[in-house]
């Protein structure tokens, strides 16, 4: 008995731990060619509806069909010979009248139908059988689902009651491993059906967002972004530059109570340090040169709305003063003001730097962070969501198509390129590609080969036609050609030396530095000042 627990204990699969069982039956007792054997209405054991069944009433006459299940000493065609109708031969009558029957020799019982097992194949001396009911216990009473039987020897040392009481231990063992087994199945189907319903939801959150896509990594993010939707609290959205980050801040926005309040974005990457103050707070008449009249800044447009801070991480640190002191008391003072001004507004930030490192070098306020990293959500790369590839694919192409008056679409085969493909850029360089292709191709049908002319090299990789430009104790820089497809660089994609390099070869013409380095004039610019080699005349 103990050897069948532990069975248990690492197992609730019946055809496990039951097989094991008769196998025990055999090997220590001597109790051969042990069967299970099911009611037709048990099903494929994930006894579906069984604890709500009602007992049905039992007679010698009536009962269920049957087959075996599961066996130990038999071969697969004496198990599938092992079906049984209503109340037929020893095993339907246990079955039928709930009452174990011992059957002393099995040559002198009329109704021992020998239908699994040819009596030529059993030893010559006289065997018995042995077989007792398998009980289920429903809300109504109990119910017989089944029969534990097996041959025995009647030459043994041991008597016949030593063994049925082994076997009776054994049939309610059976009978609670199939219990709790149709348990468990009734929780996972309900926890199934739990989940697809919040799948569901999920999905046509999505959908009323406009996020496109079905992942579970995407889906997760979505499900933390519902949680979190009507309280007032700092969100910040982490993840790689293309996630679509702005699109769920919206969704931040619009599944809050704030939904018909404004919704203000603000790119602190593309405000320069010395109008970060007015941008965000505004100013008075005559705070400045210029000022000719007063401007409520973006904080104050945002009342009682959404701010949406996108690349927090390039704020500059007396601005993130200023910031922090907003979100702390809930109020501004314009550029040139001297009153404060209270605001209701709640902050979503995103970035794709690492703030924790940018706090351990200084370049942003541990404080600050805190604040902002109140409930971060995480935002899921391409790479982590491939099965949403071919949903954006279409969602792209049909925008850009209408956009154009195309009807461009793509074959299988080039379908499954973009699912291959790493897509560093994520979901607006997936964005860019298709729009490229449609705008280029001269096919109504994309191939997977001719995808491949629109698809982005490695950032590593130089473009065919590259010219080298060399400068002493520099590592030549291979100059390409502008590319069809302009890849994805990463904010530290070049040294200050290649930088220099370029800008130098291109006689300080930044514009085409930038398309001779595959960069658009923005991001090259953008390297400069982060190196800081704005002073190009120097250069």
């Amino acid at each position: 008995m103990s050897e069948v627990m532990r069975l248990v204990g690492k197992s609730l699969a019946p055809e496990v731990v039951l097989r094991e069982m008769l196998h025990l039956m055999s090997e220590l007792l001597g109790l051969n060619r042990g069967r299970i054997v099911l009611a037709d209405f048990v099903g494929d054991i994930a006894l579906e509806g069984l604890a709500d069944r009602k007992p049905t009433a039992r007679s010698a006459a009536s009962g269920p069909s049957s087959a075996i299940r599961y066996a130990y000493g038999l071969t697969r065609g004496e198990m599938a010979r092992g079906r049984y109708g209503p109340a037929e031969g020893i095993t339907g009558r246990v079955l039928a009248t709930a009452q174990p029957i011992i059957v002393q020799d099995i040559d002198a019982e009329p109704q021992f139908l020998m239908r699994a097992v040819d009596r030529a194949h059993l030893p010559q001396e006289v065997v018995a059988f042995i077989a007792l009911p398998i009980e289920l216990n429903t809300n109504a009473g109990h119910e017989v689902i089944g029969v534990l039987a097996c041959h025995r020897i009647r030459s043994r040392d041991r008597q016949l009651n030593d063994d049925v009481a082994v076997l009776k231990i054994l049939a309610t063992l059976a009978g609670q491993l199939l219990q709790l087994q149709a348990l468990v199945a009734d929780k996972t189907r309900a926890l199934q059906a739990k989940n697809q319903l919040l799948t569901r939801a999920l999905e046509t959150a999505a959908a009323r967002y406009g996020i496109i896509g079905t992942s579970p990594a995407l889906l997760q993010a979505l499900s933390e972004l519902e949680r979190v939707s009507e309280a007032s609290a700092s969100v910040l959205l982490l993840g790689e530059s293309g996630t679509g980050k702005e699109l769920f801040a919206r969704a931040v926005h619009l599944s809050s109570q704030r939904r018909d309040q404004p919704f203000i974005k603000v790119n602190c990457a593309a405000i320069p340090d010395t109008l970060f103050e007015s941008e965000l707070f505004g100013y008075e008449r005559g705070a400045f040169t210029g000022a000719q009249t007063a401007r409520a800044g973006w904080f104050e447009q945002a009342d009682q709305g959404t701010i949406f801070l996108d690349e927090i991480g390039e704020m500059p640190l007396p601005m993130q003063t200023k910031l922090l002191r907003t979100l702390q008391e809930g109020t501004i003072v314009r550029l040139g003001g001297k009153r404060e001004l209270k605001v209701a507004v709640r902050v979503v930030a995103a970035t794709n730097r690492d703030l924790a490192q940018d706090v351990a070098r200084g370049t942003f306020r541990r404080d600050l962070f805190y604040r902002l990293n109140v409930i971060p959500i995480r935002l899921p790369s391409l790479r982590e969501r491939p099965q949403d590839i071919r949903a954006l694919t279409i969602h792209f192409l049909s925008r850009v198509n209408q956009d154009n008056q195309r009807n461009v679409s793509l074959s299988a085969q080039a379908l499954s390129k973009l699912e291959q493909h790493a897509w560093p850029g994520n979901i607006r360089e997936l964005g860019n590609v298709i729009e490229r292709l449609v705008l280029l191709t001269d096919s109504t049908m994309v191939s997977g080969p001719e995808l491949e002319r629109f698809l982005p090299t490695g950032p590593e990789g130089a473009a065919p036609g590259s010219a080298l430009v060399a400068t002493p104790d520099v590592k030549p820089l291979a100059i390409a050609a502008a590319p069809l497809v302009r890849d994805y660089q990463a904010a530290q994609s070049h040294s200050p030396a290649q930088l220099q390099q370029a800008l130098a070869a291109h006689g300080g013409n930044q514009s085409r530095a930038a398309q001779a380095m595959g960069l658009t004039v923005r991001q090259f610019s953008y390297r400069l000042r982060k190196i800081s080699l704005n002073n190009v005349d120097n250069l």
